[in-house]
């Protein structure tokens, strides 16, 4: 037994449009920079979209959304996010009008959401700008996408206004420092990406996730709106004085995007940054006023922990979400090489409610593994799922103690609830979900859904608020 869950507390799951829906060119859709990325985050593009793209089918949400969305009020949940396509809404990113049958399907898909009194959580901008603004502008390094993205936000906001009252900004808007194409829609290679142009392109993405709220709070007045942070909590290697700064100085990097989400300027410690670095942010006058519109929520993925030190004998990387860092002597790790940290959960929690003091939630959290349909003794097909069990649970009996040292959390989402493409790796083998989704890395499969083990202990967990939790 456990308990800290306060009454009303969101539980549900998260997925993102680019890695389920599919129907990349179907009813006016345009390209994003997924579409012609197969390899994932880090995989590099191709010309064109091509077969080997699992993205391009996903596990075909756009056209089974009503049956999975079902599946979701099966288990109890109390929130879904999910994100928009932007190229969905505006296919080149610069239309001068939205395309109607993206917006009619968001349509009904929160319908269906609601329907279930399931209360939409909707991602503005999950890793998918459509591919026109990549090529043609650079992404957020111009500044002018800061005008399409109001025009997307605005056009958004008016559709969806009585349908939806959570909404986050930008998804993990701070792994642009490790994935500038995949988060940023910046076509620029990588590796000839000047960090002038990086940070530029930083500056101009925080304007316009503030402006995002300035326009929901104006539109919307009921809604909240949250920022979303890749959360990668690091730990000194060694207490030596060196490794302790070094964690400090790898914490501000992700912490600086939070600090002016919650905080509305630019932290100091970013001035002696931009010095050693000559970087020089251009301002446009008004800015510094548009930062000032804070979030109401701080949202944020939680998957591992990492280690720091000012050793370049030591710094032997471990695997992560993006951002890797140091191994951890004291964790053991995933099939994928991600640590495995529950009590890392607990400590990131209590590190953004003592900096911040705003309500947060945790909209990604969930274990990657390889799993194995088999039919049980009643001839139903499932996956016996024990070790995604343990991982989840582990992690909620941290949340719990979390709230017991008096963190307001809003809620918790459990990353790909049901089987996606991964983000990183472009693979579908690689599994977080609760219903086992039959497609395969070589495009085989029939696409049909199977509840896992984790299904019914996740509804359990549900239906009890989180007191079925089994605390060691």
């Amino acid at each position: 037994m456990t308990k800290g869950f306060p009454k009303g507390f969101l539980w549900g799951g998260a997925v993102a449009a680019n890695q389920c829906e599919g129907a990349y060119n179907q009813d006016g859709k345009g390209l994003s920079t997924q579409d012609i990325a197969p390899k994932g985050i880090m995989g590099g593009v191709t010309e064109e979209p091509t077969k080997d793209n699992m993205k391009l089918i996903g596990i075909d949400f756009y056209h089974r959304y009503k049956e999975d969305i079902k599946l979701f009020a099966e288990m109890g949940f109390k929130v879904f996010r999910t994100s928009i396509a932007w190229s969905r809404i505006f296919p080149n990113g610069d239309d001068a009008k939205p395309n109607e049958k993206g917006l009619q399907f968001y349509d009904d898909l929160f319908d269906e959401c609601l329907k279930y009194g399931m209360q939409p959580l909707v991602t503005i901008s999950h890793y998918e700008t459509p591919l026109a603004l990549a090529k043609n502008y650079d992404g957020w390094v111009n500044r002018k996408l800061i005008g399409f993205f109001e025009n997307y936000v605005r056009t958004i906001f008016a559709r969806y206004k009585n349908k939806v009252k959570y909404w986050l900004t930008f998804n993990e808007i701070n792994s642009v420092l490790n994935a500038p194409y995949m988060s940023g829609g910046i076509f620029t290679d990588k590796e000839k990406l000047t960090k002038q142009d990086l940070y530029q392109a930083i500056h101009h993405e925080l304007v316009a996730s503030a402006m995002a709220v300035k326009i929901g709070h104006e539109m919307i007045p009921g809604a909240k709106f949250g920022c979303m942070i890749l959360g990668v909590p690091n730990y000194p290697l060694t207490p030596h004085p060196s490794d302790v700064m070094e964690a400090m100085k790898q914490d501000r990097e992700n912490l600086y995007f939070a600090d002016i989400h919650a905080r509305g300027a630019y932290p100091k410690y970013m001035d002696r940054y931009f010095k050693d670095n000559n970087i020089k942010i251009h301002r446009e006058p008004g800015d510094k006023e548009i930062l000032k519109n804070t979030v109401d929520f701080i949202s944020f993925s939680y998957y591992m922990s990492s280690c720091a030190t000012a050793d370049p004998k030591k710094k032997k990387n471990s695997k992560g979400n993006i951002i890797s860092g140091v191994a951890n002597p004291y964790l053991e790790a995933s099939q994928w090489g991600w640590q495995i940290d529950p009590q890392g959960l607990r400590y990131i929690l209590n590190l953004f409610y003592d900096r911040y003091e705003k309500p947060l939630f945790i909209v990604e959290n969930g274990l990657g593994a390889v799993d194995e349909l088999i039919t049980d003794e009643n001839g139903n097909k499932t996956v016996i799922d024990d070790y995604r069990i343990k991982y989840l649970n582990d992690h909620l009996v941290q949340v719990a103690e979390a709230i017991e040292d008096g963190v307001e959390i809003m809620g918790y989402t459990s990353w790909g609830c049901i089987d996606l493409v991964s983000a990183t790796t472009a693979e579908l083998r690689k599994r977080y979900g609760f219903i086992y989704v039959d497609r395969n890395d070589d495009g085989t499969g029939t696409l049909e859904r199977y509840k896992k083990k984790s299904f019914n202990w996740y509804k359990e967990v549900i239906s009890t608020n989180g007191e079925s939790l089994i605390k060691k």
